[in-house]
């Protein structure tokens, strides 16, 4: 990594990969601005409009206004309205509304965190609704959907693909990218995995050839590396790292 010193902001950064991911980058030196429902120097609620407004002014005030990346890490799996609004919505007005403060950095980059889930069973509806309609009508049908976490994950890949290429990101010189984790060891993890029923089914769903489930670390360091310097060139990419996951369901679908 480079010794260039940096200032980040993490979404979600209080646990899992989102914490792991910041003691990274302040272990090589570099200032992070943390941001989560408690336990962070920004405290907002991404599931509401409010929320995301004040994480922009708060991350522009504590930042001086300028930031060199914006990780979109904060997730949950809670189905319904919430993981819509806070999986996909929070994502991109973190990603969006942090730009402008992107602008004045030397080596700017943005990325979120997808998950392996968006290449699973998803709900078409709801996917329709979170792209080209509003985020009332995503909310409303996320009520009932199937697949809601999936769908939202599938949702926000999508929307780093078409965007990362145009102007506002490419033009302005932003790499935005995603990062899609397989099983990782986390609280959540450890729950569902004590019910030996749903650790079957989840491992079935997600089969992870090489290592099965990792460590949050590991994806931390690779959106260190998305995020630094040195990736200058890759764009508009969700990169899986996932033990082969996404290998085993799709094979050779997408060559």
């Amino acid at each position: 990594m480079s010794n260039t010193f940096r200032t980040y902001v993490i979404t979600g950064a209080a646990y899992g990969i989102g914490l792991a991911t910041r003691q990274l980058l302040e272990s090589q030196g570099h200032y992070v601005i943390g941001t989560d429902i408690r336990n962070a120097e920004v405290i907002a609620d991404l599931s509401t409009s409010e929320g995301r407004t004040a994480l922009v002014e708060q991350v522009a005030q504590k930042s001086g206004g300028a930031i060199d990346a914006v990780l979109a890490v904060a997730g949950v799996d809670i189905a319904g309205p919430a993981t819509a609004a806070i999986n996909y919505y929070g994502a991109v007005a973190t990603l969006q509304g942090l730009r402008p403060l992107l602008l004045k950095s030397a080596a700017p980059r943005a990325l979120a965190v997808s998950s392996i889930t968006s290449v699973h069973p998803y709900d078409e509806q709801l996917l329709n609704m979170m792209l080209n309609g509003t985020e009332e009508q995503a909310l409303e049908r996320a009520r009932d959907a199937n697949y809601a976490y999936a769908t939202s994950k599938r949702a926000l890949s999508r929307w780093i693909r078409r965007n990362a290429i145009n102007a506002d990101w490419a033009e302005s010189g932003i790499p935005l990218n995603a990062l899609a984790p397989g099983l990782v060891k986390t609280e959540l993890l450890a729950r569902l995995f004590e019910d030996p029923d749903k650790k079957r089914a989840v491992s079935a769903s997600t089969p992870m050839p090489l290592g099965g489930p990792y460590e949050p670390s590991a994806a931390a360091e690779f959106l260190a590396w998305l995020a630094s310097e040195k990736n200058g060139h890759m764009t508009g990419q969700t990169i899986f790292i996932d033990g082969g996951a996404d290998a085993v369901i799709r094979g050779d679908s997408v060559w």
